[in-house]
């Protein structure tokens, strides 16, 4: 949808500047802003390039910001938010350097929380097995790794 009112370069610039120090952004989300500005392609260029000048814009920082928050808030696996970060076209260097950030025990802590959580609301299914798979394709859902599901549910289900 496209918005009917055109902004000067200082104006776009302003509110691009707004917008990025009101929360992360990445370069993604604010060619998608100023597409729906109208503003052509060659002052996007010039906009971001401005914006990463002044330390506005870094997709490092944005993929850590996205990481950390999707980590602690949303309760995410890595695949999910690798998903969700190229999706935003991030690079793999910065996705891998955000990676580096999670705590490993607040990750795992998480799995089981969610793992626990859900062996319990599946407490009606009585045949182990479905009851297993139920959680697998959850945590699968949200994300996580087949590995430490396994160990996950494994660990719950003993319980």
């Amino acid at each position: 949808m496209k918005s009917e009112r055109k902004y000067s370069l200082l104006e776009a610039k302003a509110r691009l500047e707004a917008l990025c120090a009101y929360q992360e952004r990445c370069s993604f989300e604010l060619i998608k802003k100023m597409n729906q500005w109208s503003i052509d392609r060659e002052d996007q260029d010039r906009l971001l390039a401005e914006l990463i000048s002044s330390n506005f814009l870094s997709e490092e920082r944005f993929a850590e910001a996205f990481t950390s928050g999707k980590v602690r808030i949303k309760r995410w696996g890595r695949i999910k938010i690798r998903t969700e970060l190229k999706r935003k076209m991030i690079s793999n260097y910065s996705i891998d350097k955000a990676f580096k950030e999670i705590d490993l025990d607040e990750y795992w802590q998480n799995l089981l929380h969610l793992a626990e959580r859900k062996w319990e609301m599946s407490a009606k299914e009585k045949d182990p097995y479905k009851r297993k798979a139920k959680v697998y394709r959850f945590l699968s859902s949200k994300g996580y790794e087949t590995d430490l599901i396994k160990d996950a549910v494994e660990e719950v289900s003993k319980s």
